[in-house]
Formats: C-alpha cells, structure tokens, sequence
C-alpha cells in the first residue's frame, strides 16, 4: 500500500514541477518591414445592374461586361490577369401597404465582379477610365503589390528576428535575469499595401484617372520564446 501511495505522489508531483520549469519563458514578438516600390496593381471592379426581371437584368448586366473584357483586353491585359471574383443575382422588394399586404418584388439586382492584375502602373490611371466609359460603375479597392518580393520578405524576416532578440534580451536585462536557450520560433507574414480610396465610377472624368502608386510594405512578424535563467 505503501509503495503504491508513493507511486501516486511522484506521479502528481512530476508534471507539476515540469510545468513550473516551463512557467520561466519569456515570448517576445517583433514586426520587420522593409518599404519597396510596387511594380503591379490589383483592381476590383465590376458591373451593378437593375432591372424589372431578373433575365433581363442578367442580360443588361452581361452585355456591359464583356464591353469591360475587351476593353481591358485591348488595353494589353491578359486573360490570367483577370477573374471573376464574385457574381450575385438578388430581388428588390417593395415596402409593405398600410394595411399590411405582403410586400412585393419590384425588381432585380445583379452584381459582377472581376479581379484584374495590371502589370504596367504607368497604365492604371487609363485603365481605370477606360472601364468607367465601358460601363463599370463598381469599384471596390486598389491595391499595390510587388510581384517577385520573395527576397524583401527574406530581409523583413531577419529584421523581425534581430528585433525580436533585442527586445528578448532588452527585457531580461531590466528584470535581472540571464536569457536562456530559444524555445520555439513562429511566424506569421503579410503585406501591408497602401489601399485607394473607394470611389464611384460613374463620377470618373473622361481624362485618366490620376493615381499615387507611393510605396508598400512588406511586412514579416515572429514571436520569439527563450527560456529564463536565474
């Protein structure tokens, strides 16, 4: 009986310790981020339509999108620059009688949108108006890219671990300790693109649409744990 009591002891006492010897880490987090200029763009726009069926507000809504396809085709854009993102075909309901009836349809709303890369961005600004005049009247963002940014994130990661390690031995030295071995290292990447202002393509003036590519960042986040020593 004894013996056994003394196995339940250890057995309990065991993970407690391990877990207390796991409580001395210290995790840190930093962001690296190096600015480049950006080489593409990707737009997303499309085509709002209403009509009193929803065949014709189908058929309205795609004679102005495929106006938009060969306009941007003509415009040198390629067919793997472009992509339907997103196509919805919904009822417009009247308002309810005073005497309670039971609202009615009224009519159809049909939205289509396409995804377009532009790899020229002295183009942008042309592009933009040309889709305009061809009847697009959605626009919901812009955002600027670089293409092969492979290398800028390298160099983001190195300046999130460097500055995740002097934060780590920043903090140690303010609380007395010495730091210990690293633990584990994670990772979590992302760009941080500058994005255009919505805007309503309807209102586009017939000249091009000037446009500030600026600069993105690429951007790289770790987390850093080290064990703490006495």
């Amino acid at each position: 009986m004894r013996a056994w009591l003394l196995l339940l002891v250890l057995t309990l006492a065991g993970p407690t310790s391990a877990q207390h010897a796991d409580d001395r880490l210290l995790t840190v987090t930093a962001t690296g981020v190096v600015e480049a200029m950006p080489d593409m763009a990707t737009i997303q726009l499309g085509v709002l339509t209403e009509e009193r069926t929803a065949q014709a507000a189908i058929s309205t809504n795609s004679r102005a999108m495929n106006g938009i396809l060969a306009t941007l085709t003509a415009a040198g854009i390629e067919a793997r620059d472009l992509q339907t993102s997103n196509f919805s075909v919904s009822p417009r309901w009247g308002r309810y009688s005073q005497q309670g009836d039971r609202a009615e349809i009224t009519g159809y709303q049909v939205s289509n949108q396409l995804t377009v890369r532009v790899r020229e961005l002295e183009k942008l600004g042309e592009i933009l108006d040309v889709v305009a005049q061809a009847g697009g009247n959605l626009f919901q963002g812009l955002r600027f890219g670089v293409e092969d940014d492979a290398s800028l994130r390298d160099t983001a990661r190195e300046r999130a671990v460097a500055e995740a390690r002097r934060k780590a031995e920043l903090l140690a030295e303010a609380a007395d300790v010495s730091l210990g071995a690293l633990v584990s290292l994670s990772e979590a990447t992302g760009a941080s693109p500058r994005p255009m202002a919505q805007m309503d393509f309807a209102r586009a003036e017939s000249a091009a649409v000037p446009v500030a590519a600026g600069e993105v960042g690429i951007t790289a986040q770790v987390s850093l744990v080290y064990r703490i020593e006495d």
